[in-house]
This record gives structure tokens, sequence and C-alpha cells, in this order.
């Protein structure tokens, strides 16, 4: 029994944790989780890594913006700033002075920097997440239930936005646990709801601080908005492309 359900309308990957991610007309999912995403992290003075989430310093992290160059180097650019090779002092600089406060992108693991980088690394806060989906019907009920907020869906980091009609009174990916997924070519399992942070309250170029936007979705979907998905056959999807159960 299949089911059509709406249709791929956003892709993105994040090249490092908490800066803003990179939009894309497709991707390419690996066995676990989407090529490129989330390589590198930003750390302060001490190699404490950021937390946007729960420190205000941080706030203006998801402000920089990030992308992987052809050849799979991440490059950086701070409000105002041109595109700059990362990690490097220069990019390392410019980040600080746009915080106000010593910072520098280092690489999780050897294979994520460039060949002759031989700085410092960290460590992920989490282990890597697998993906992150997100429809415009669930963003679209709690524009209903907040409707002076703007829920864009850069506030909540997913992979893969599909495109559906909304369902009245629900959040409808929230009841799709366990259900088996086809995106294109690419055959997903919905595993898990995906539990909101503070992360969804800051701002980001075009949308302002905004704690309304956590309170009703802790008040109205128990602390959630999208779904984690593992992956079950890798593939490459574009904007388009359907999406439907597969039973």
């Amino acid at each position: 029994m299949t089911g059509e359900l709406g249709t791929v309308s956003q892709l993105w990957r994040y090249p490092a944790s908490s800066l803003a991610g990179e939009r894309l007309d497709a991707i390419s999912v690996a066995e676990k989780t989407v090529e490129g995403d989330r390589l590198f992290g930003l750390v302060d003075a001490d190699g404490e890594i950021a937390r946007p989430d729960r420190e205000a310093r941080w706030h203006k992290v998801p402000l920089i913006r990030t992308r992987l160059s052809e050849d799979w180097q991440l490059e950086v650019a701070v409000p105002g700033g041109g595109w700059l090779p990362a990690p490097d002092p220069e990019s390392d600089g410019a980040v600080s002075a746009f915080l106000g406060f010593e910072a520098s992108i280092r690489p999780f693991g050897a294979q994520h920097a460039a060949p002759d980088y031989t700085g410092p690394r960290t460590e992920a806060r989490y282990a890597k997440a697998p993906i992150h989906m997100l429809t415009t019907a669930s963003l679209s009920r709690l524009k209903a239930l907040h409707p002076e907020g703007t829920p864009d869906p850069r506030r909540f980091r997913p992979n893969i936005v599909v495109d559906m009609d909304p369902v009245e009174g629900g959040f409808p990916e929230t009841e799709w646990i366990g259900r088996k997924l086809a995106v294109g070519d690419l055959l997903l399992t919905v595993s898990e709801p995906c539990r909101r942070c503070g992360f969804t309250i800051i701002a980001q170029d075009g949308f302002d601080n905004d704690p309304g936007i956590l309170r009703n979705v802790v008040r109205h979907n128990a602390h959630n908005l999208g779904v984690y998905c593992t992956v079950d056959r890798p593939a490459r999807i574009e904007i388009g492309a359907l999406m439907r159960f597969v039973d």
C-alpha cells in the first residue's frame, strides 16, 4: 500500500554545527546522514563548543553563513563580509570580531580538514543526527497556534522540508513513527520525533527572537516538531521529489 504525501520543497545541509545551513537543489544521503553535514564545530578560547541554545553570547552564531566548495572545503561568511576558507586564521579572526570574543572553527575529524591543516580538532556535542524531516503542514499548524510568529524552517534545521497540505489540529509527521517513507529513490524509516530546544527561539536573518515558537511546540506537541529518520536505502534527491508511504 502506498500513498503520496507531498513533494520536497527545501533541502539543507549544515557543514558546521550551529552556523547557518546551506540550502541546495539536491543532496546526497549516505548510509547514515546527508553527505557534508555537520563536519565542523565552533569553539571559544577554552575549547568549549558553541551553545546557542543555552548561552546568549552564542546567539549571533546562526547569522554566520557556511558552504562547502566544489572540493569539499568549508567556507564561512560573517554578515557584511565575503567568503573565507575555514579553518583558517583569517576566518577565525572575522568570526571572533563578529561575536566579540575569541572563537575558532575546528574540524570534528582529520578527514574533514584541508590536507595541510595541522591545527586542533574538536568533538561534536551529540552523535551525528540521522535525517531530519519537517513538513509544511506542521509549520502551518504552528503558525495557526502562534499567528504573530514566524515558523521559518531555519529555526528547526531540517535536512528535508516536504510541502504537504495542512492537517487540521495536527503535526502529521509526529504520527508516522515506525513508518517507512520513499522520498524519490531514498528510503527512510521514521525513527523518533525531534525534540526542540532553545535554538528555535533565536533571531536569524529575516526573523526576530521569539520565545513563543518554543512555548507553543512544548504546549501543543510535547516539545516536538519534525522527525528523525534512519536510512534504509541511500540516494541522491532533488527539489520536487515525491514522498510517499511504503508499507
